[in-house]
């Protein structure tokens, strides 16, 4: 078992414990009550290739908007400051993970999955009138982020947990807990702390294996638990065995479970053309 913490896994590792300068300098005028639109889209178009990516974002069936969108100002002005921010996030996170063993993980695969857990957790609060959209995309799309790090930092290890899952039946977690004596999630809620990402989403993220057990009340931990739930089911491997279902989820997040049909035909009917935007330079 290692002797390591999560946070000793993050610290210390500039590639990891610093978010992109961009999505900072985002970060900071979105605070800023004194920020106006403008000086948002003013450092936004600065970076050809994110406006790209922001503008066919923002004009694809992820919004469904009736009319076309042609500047990072109109995008502001109808999605809102925070929700541009949390695109920024999740189109810039992808771009910061390079060296990881190939026999650990397909990285195509794994922000696939990523990006389809995100669209789950987005209709889900679609479908549930949870106002907070953007935000769940970004936490489901980034609840398995600490396996990243976990591959990266410690790829022996890592080796042995995934060896229990494929053939002892293990759920991941469980093996990461024996093998390392953490798991993914432990991992994932250290690196949005280290991120000053906001405190809801680091909660929804650090607790979506048990969000029974979190002081989370606004359902957002349960949404990110179902979401899960349902991209292991549809879209792992066959190795990857399915969590258990918190038994209060569906109630918690605010949902009725007969939805999930509706649920997972919109992620599915938006996950090709939201990887290939979110992932469009890979």
């Amino acid at each position: 078992m290692s002797q390591l913490n999560p946070r000793e896994l993050i610290v210390g590792s500039v590639e990891l414990s610093s978010l992109p300068e961009i999505y900072s300098q985002i970060n900071d005028l979105v605070d800023d009550p004194y920020c106006s639109v403008n000086d948002i889209s003013k450092i936004i178009s600065n970076d050809p290739g994110l406006t790209t990516r922001l503008l066919k974002l923002v004009n694809s069936p992820f919004y469904g908007f009736p009319s076309q969108i042609s500047t990072v100002a109109r995008a502001i002005a109808i999605i809102g400051m925070q929700e541009l921010r949390d695109l920024v996030l999740a189109t810039s996170v992808t771009r910061m993970f390079t060296g990881i063993p190939s026999d650990l993980v397909n990285m195509s695969q794994f922000w696939r999955q990523s990006i389809y857990c995100g669209l789950v957790s987005r209709a889900i609060a679609s479908h549930c009138n949870n106002q907070n959209r953007e935000r769940l995309f970004v936490a489901g799309m980034l609840h398995k982020i600490g396996a990243l790090v976990i591959y990266k930092k410690i790829p022996e290890l890592s080796r042995e947990a995934i060896s229990r899952v494929q053939f002892n039946g293990e759920i991941l977690y469980q093996a990461e807990n024996d093998v390392i004596g953490f798991n993914y999630a432990d991992v994932s809620g250290e690196l949005i702390r280290q991120w000053k990402l906001p405190k809801n989403l680091e909660t929804a993220i650090e607790h979506h294996l048990f969000p029974s057990d979190s002081l989370d009340d606004s359902g957002d931990t349960a949404i990110i638990h179902l979401a899960n739930l349902i991209t292991t089911a549809l879209q792992s491997s066959n190795d990857e065995v399915i969590p258990p279902l918190d038994e209060k989820a569906w109630t918690n997040a605010g949902c009725a479970v007969e939805l999930l049909s509706s649920i997972i035909e919109e992620a599915n009917t938006q996950l090709a053309e939201t990887y290939s935007l979110v992932r469009c330079d890979h």
